[in-house]
């Protein structure tokens, strides 16, 4: 696990410039797409380099980590739409190469088998970009899933709707109970992990998911098994790491060549 500290501003570009260096180096790569807040300075960076250096996703494919069950297909705030929004509309995308799991699926259950089947059928994730959830969550993998978990319905918990409520007018009874999600199997599966983290707020998860025990309670410390993560994460959220200043003078030190 390399973990970069850097000034917020700065993670974005160090997250696209690796999705950038993937799709110049194979143009049919697949991605994995984020919602929440962590990525969207990615997405607006990558958005940047679209218009003005050229980046193509024309060749790309991309699978999102998790959906809300029930929300109206026309919600602002159903996973589908915010990544049309955020990315998948802002660059050249060919059209349906952007998918998600089926939140308003009548056998559910289905929908999760065929989202499995449809990451498999195109080769597996090629780079997924990640957030942490302050109780240490990763896509809606909330305390306590299985690490073999793959894709499937979770139950949100209260933590996880109250920090969703700023996304639906700071009501959390108007955030969705349930969800879809890949499993923390199935993200385990992608060749590279980049996670970002930002903010005080993010710190002890990310302490726990660096430094701490592997635990179910929190979920994303299953990333320590990986052979390939970069967290990415800010002043802040690195406040309770105890090796930070290893992991600076790493960074620091690290050969130009290397890429993440």
């Amino acid at each position: 696990m390399e973990v970069v500290i850097a000034p917020g501003p700065e993670l974005a570009g160090i997250a696209a410039s690796a999705i950038d260096a993937l799709l110049r180096a194979r143009p049919s790569a697949v991605v994995g797409l984020a919602t929440g807040s962590s990525p969207l300075a990615v997405y607006d960076e990558l958005v940047r380099r679209h218009d003005e250096e050229g980046l193509s996703f024309a060749q790309a494919r991309a699978f999102m980590l998790d959906e809300y069950v029930g929300l109206p297909a026309d919600h602002p705030e159903r996973y589908r739409n915010v990544i049309e929004k955020e990315i998948a509309s802002r660059v050249d995308f060919a059209d349906g190469a952007v998918q998600g799991p089926d939140g308003n699926a009548e056998d559910l259950i289905a929908a999760c088998a065929a989202y499995e089947d449809a990451i498999a059928a195109a080769g597996g994730v090629d780079l997924q970009i990640l957030g942490i959830g302050t109780d240490g969550h990763v896509a809606f993998n909330e305390p306590g899933s299985s690490l073999a978990s793959r894709t499937r319905i979770k139950t949100l918990t209260r933590q996880t709707r109250e920090d969703n409520a700023r996304f639906f007018g700071d009501d959390v009874s108007q955030v969705p109970t349930h969800c879809l999600t890949q499993g923390l199997a199935t993200i385990m599966s992608a060749r590279h992990l980049v996670l970002l983290a930002q903010g005080r707020g993010k710190a002890e998860a990310v302490h726990q998911l660096v430094e701490g025990p592997v635990s179910a309670m929190w979920p994303g410390t299953v990333l320590q098994h990986h052979p390939h993560v970069t967290v990415l994460v800010d002043d802040a959220a690195a406040s309770r790491l105890q090796l930070a200043d290893y992991y600076r003078e790493t960074y620091a030190l690290k050969p130009a060549w290397q890429g993440l």
